[in-house]
């Protein structure tokens, strides 16, 4: 008796980049040049964060994709990456992370009110900081940094968190939007923290970037509170999926036009190039003809929406 031949296994993805926003243009590209929606598994390990814990950006990728998700009706990149870490917050306590914590135990309250149906089973920072159940009532990232500043040569196995809780969310419901980011482990090495986070899913269209740079800035707030710079960021994701918008969705071509302009045609993305590039030609000649138009991401006090947007839709 013949035995059937086996499905091919995927090999890993591994991208490597030196800002959120070349990681998620790296990864966006590949699918798109590539058969099917999915990668499975994806690897991310992203650098060239500076000392002043700020995170690396191109604001016309952060600018393009924002208004992709505008027209879209999705959530928009800030909104997405504060279910990881509360930037604003974080900027309001100016450096306290006791007063972080007691703004967002204020304030979840009216998130979770505010939207009831889709922040009902939790927050990522929500989980990572009020668990329920733990030392430091709950609060995990407290312990983690409490421990760390009580005595040298601690465990590092002791630096994780998780944010998936068998009681709450081994589930048989159909759909469950939250939660995909499963686990976080900080290493303090002499370079720096290293911070590793763990997917099942993710959503890469609309959620991805979000991920990506809330997780950025979670790891910058631990690393400003361990006293060390912040090296790296490596994220895993089981399956990483384009759904929630066509590969040939005309509204894409501005986000793969300002995605290639990063320079990262190299990862077989010369057909890609090819069919856009007269639009490319287009926009290189309107910003050398014309500087002072060139666009570019303005922050925005966005803190008062959290409450109506932000939820387990907005999670994966």
């Amino acid at each position: 008796m013949t035995s059937a031949p086996r499905p091919e296994n995927p090999e890993p993805l591994l991208i490597t980049a030196k800002s959120v926003s070349e990681a998620y243009a790296r990864v966006l590209l590949h699918v798109l040049d590539h058969p099917g929606n999915e990668i499975a598994p994806l690897v991310l390990s992203v650098d060239g964060f500076d000392q002043g814990y700020d995170i690396p950006e191109d604001p016309q990728v952060r600018s393009t994709l924002d208004t992709l998700l505008k027209a879209k009706k999705k959530s928009d990149v800030e909104d997405v990456a504060y279910t990881i870490f509360p930037q604003q917050l974080w900027t309001m306590a100016q450096g306290h992370r006791a007063k972080l914590f007691e703004y967002y135990r204020m304030a979840f309250p009216f998130y979770r009110k505010q939207n009831a149906r889709l922040n009902g089973r939790g927050l990522y920072f929500e989980r990572l900081m009020m668990y329920g159940r733990g030392p430091c009532d709950g609060n995990q990232l407290e312990w983690i940094l409490s421990q760390y500043d009580s005595r040298p040569g601690v465990r590092r196995s002791m630096w994780q968190a998780t944010t998936f809780d068998p009681e709450r969310d081994h589930s048989a419901t159909a759909q469950l939007g939250f939660p995909c980011l499963q686990h976080v482990s900080f290493v303090p090495t002499k370079a720096g923290l290293v911070a590793n986070a763990f997917y099942a899913t993710q959503q890469l269209f609309d959620k991805a970037y979000g991920n990506y740079l809330g997780l950025a800035q979670l790891a910058a707030f631990v690393a400003h509170e361990m006293g060390i710079p912040l090296a790296r960021l490596n994220v895993t994701i089981g399956v990483a999926k384009l759904e929630r918008i066509s590969k040939t969705d005309a509204a894409m071509k501005p986000l793969q036009v300002g995605l290639l302009g990063m320079g990262t045609v190299g990862l077989g993305t010369w057909t890609v190039l090819r069919r856009n590039e007269e639009e490319i030609g287009h926009r290189v000649e309107a910003r050398l003809q014309q500087p002072e138009q060139r666009p570019g991401y303005q922050r925005s006090e966005r803190s008062r929406r959290h409450g109506g947007e932000t939820g387990a839709e907005a999670q994966c």
